[in-house]
């Protein structure tokens, strides 16, 4: 996929954060949860317990030079799910994989329909929207592209048997991608001038009425 026709293709992008974690991201930049835990001074086995194991909730962090933060749970991916669907990888190694990557929708709509999910409907989020073209100028070389929402294994049983499969392969770069749309941009580690790149910051919640529809209230704004 070239440049241009992505930059058409989705103009914006929108990522998805803890509420109230806008402070913390413009002092650290929005990191991967891989990076946050180095810039936490986690290693060893606490690290690896919430880097390469299933979060079934968000995990507190703390350090003492540093704002306590909150690493988001990965409940639409349990193991046991992943295990049907993964191509030539673990679970714990689909986790690690994971959690060295920054997630962006490309659609407001798929924004919506996660914002409205059953683990996070009625719960306020902070919506951070990006410039595509911005990003692609400065992370062009970190960013891959995903024809899946590859953070979650839920499916449609009444069109599908198992989850979609997914494994290294899921992320492409720009120039091996063909598909002709897009459901994620990743960009690897993390984004330390996230201020210089974002439209806006805002405060959003969810009320679902079904997975197609939800209805969606714009709380606050929060940046600029």
């Amino acid at each position: 996929m070239r440049t241009e026709d992505l930059v058409s293709l989705c103009p914006k992008l929108y990522h998805m954060a803890e509420d109230g974690s806008w402070p913390n991201i413009q002092k650290l930049g929005l990191l991967s949860t891989s990076a946050l835990l180095t810039t936490y001074g986690y290693s060893g086995v606490e690290r690896e317990k919430i880097e390469s194991e299933w979060r079934s909730q968000r995990v507190p962090i703390s350090c003492d030079s540093l704002d306590d933060a909150w690493i988001r749970d990965q409940i639409p991916m349990p193991p046991e799910s992943l295990r049907g669907c993964l191509v030539g990888m673990t679970p714990k190694e689909w986790y690690g994989l994971i959690n060295g990557k920054i997630f962006f929708w490309t659609t407001w709509k798929s924004l919506e329909i996660f914002l409205a999910a059953k683990e996070y409907k009625n719960s306020p989020h902070i919506v951070i929207t990006v410039d595509i073209r911005l990003l692609l100028e400065r992370y062009a070389s970190r960013i891959t592209l995903s024809s899946i929402n590859s953070g979650s294994t839920y499916y449609n049983p009444e069109k599908y048997d198992r989850p979609k499969s997914r494994g290294l392969e899921t992320f492409k770069k720009m120039h091996d991608y063909n598909v002709s749309y897009v459901a994620e941009l990743v960009v690897e580690e993390g984004i330390p001038d996230i201020t210089d790149i974002a439209i806006c910051v805002e405060r959003w919640i969810a009320h679902r009425i079904n997975y197609e529809n939800p209805n969606i209230e714009k709380l606050a704004d929060i940046w600029p």
